[in-house]
């Protein structure tokens, strides 16, 4: 979900998204078409994608101004997550 929603701060039709989710995440993962547009579907539903553009082969996808505010708000839990981490690391060396 994250990587999806880092990916579509450009507009992106669905093969690009599943390549630039491909390249932030170095090539650990990748999404199928199937999941991917499971959750476009889900995202748009719940207005943190909009559609920009349909053609008989394709659609594109972009973050709207609620999903930029949950993707930082995603985005700090995990910064918040490393800190606690780190702290609980340090101690345990």
């Amino acid at each position: 979900m994250y990587y999806v929603l880092l990916a579509l701060n450009t507009e992106l039709y669905g093969a690009e998204i599943m390549n630039e989710v491909r390249r932030i995440y170095g090539g650990r993962i990748s999404i199928g078409p199937g999941t991917l547009y499971t959750m476009l579907d889900k995202f748009s539903s719940n207005g943190l994608i909009k559609r920009t553009n349909q053609s008989l082969t394709s659609k594109s996808y972009i973050i709207t101004d609620e999903g930029r505010k949950m993707l930082r708000e995603e985005y700090n839990r995990l910064c918040t997550l490393i800190s606690d981490g780190r702290a609980v690391m340090e101690v345990t060396k």
